[in-house]
């Protein structure tokens, strides 16, 4: 396949998404790779590809002592840099081929061996770091591609339909605060019909949510939305993460954080806040899944400027200094 956005930062995982010494597969642009992480919580990434007769590493172990990945087919090994072991002696060349990563705090990040073209960006470290750290949801390969699938993040107008039987919203109003190059904040101020009481009971988050919600988003082109929920009980940040897993498929998680106003709403509220997220990301997904071949548009709506804003980002990407 044709790599897309060749040489933009992709944010591949958390490294609470990595169990201690259990390989985890990934695809990125078309390439699987397998990832695992040793008890000292170093991380590792190689071609899936077993150079010897292509079985994928991913269905191998771990060898504890090492840090090696051990091919399931002949029992062959290999570390982090793709070196062999063998009786003891490792290879003077790599054999398997490494994927070069870029670790930032828990943030596992790679370029998918291109040419960066953008820098990592410092968003995730600065939430991280004033945020308590909730947990990861909503892992899902999306039937959909990459534009598709980046173009519902910045769609403001879609809460009033494929959100409407959660959130309960009838309107939003969205508006650039800040926009330079790859980076965009926005503001959203949405209104929303009241919940009855069986529907809090089901999910305690929803008691937090004002009639009128006061939001802003922050994004980082291409791959991650952060949106900010406000309300006296509870402040928080959901980073919505994409990268192309195929030309069809996307692969999408969300990293949630939180401040609560006391530590007993968070017992309440924790679990219930990682499931509605992972509710949106299901809605959309559904909503992408079910689109036909896209068409020009004949018909335009109130907050769609921060939706072109994106797509034009991704269709001047081969044509534009984005350094």
């Amino acid at each position: 396949m044709q790599p897309i956005l060749p040489g933009a930062p992709w944010l591949i995982a958390h490294k609470s998404m990595l169990e201690t010494n259990s390989p985890c597969k990934i695809t990125l642009n078309g390439q699987d790779y397998v990832l695992w992480q040793s008890a000292s919580g170093e991380v590792s990434a190689l071609n899936n590809v077993c150079p010897h007769m292509q079985a994928p590493l991913s269905n191998g172990w771990i060898c504890e002592e090492w840090n090696t990945i051990i091919c399931p087919f002949h029992a062959v090994e290999f570390d982090g840099s793709g070196r062999l072991l063998r009786n003891d002696e490792w290879s003077r060349v790599p054999l398997a081929e490494p994927l070069e990563l870029i670790i930032d705090g828990d943030f596992i990040w790679t370029y998918g061996g291109f040419e960066p073209r953008l820098p990592i960006p410092d968003l995730h470290r600065k939430v991280a770091s004033e945020y308590e750290f909730l947990g990861v949801t909503a892992q899902r390969s999306i039937q959909s591609d990459f534009l598709s699938s980046l173009m519902i993040n910045y769609d403001h107008d879609h809460q009033n339909g494929t959100h409407r039987e959660f959130f309960k919203v009838k309107s939003t109003r969205s508006t650039f605060l800040e926009k330079d190059g790859v980076y965009a904040k926005v503001s959203q101020v949405a209104e929303k019909d009241d919940y009855t009481s069986e529907e809090i009971e089901a999910n305690p988050m929803l008691g937090a949510i004002p009639e009128v919600m006061n939001n802003f988003l922050e994004y980082v082109f291409p791959s991650t939305q952060f949106f900010c929920l406000n309300s006296p009980d509870v402040k928080t940040y959901q980073g919505h993460i994409l990268y192309p897993e195929t030309e069809n498929m996307t692969k999408t998680f969300i990293l949630l954080y939180a401040k609560f106003s006391n530590s007993e709403l968070k017992s309440i509220m924790q679990d219930s806040l990682l499931n509605a997220a992972s509710i949106v990301v299901q809605q959309d997904a559904d909503c992408l899944e079910s689109l036909y071949p896209r068409q020009k548009a004949k018909i335009h709506l109130p907050n769609e400027e921060i939706m072109f804003y994106a797509e034009e980002l991704y269709k001047n990407w081969n044509h534009s200094l984005v350094v």
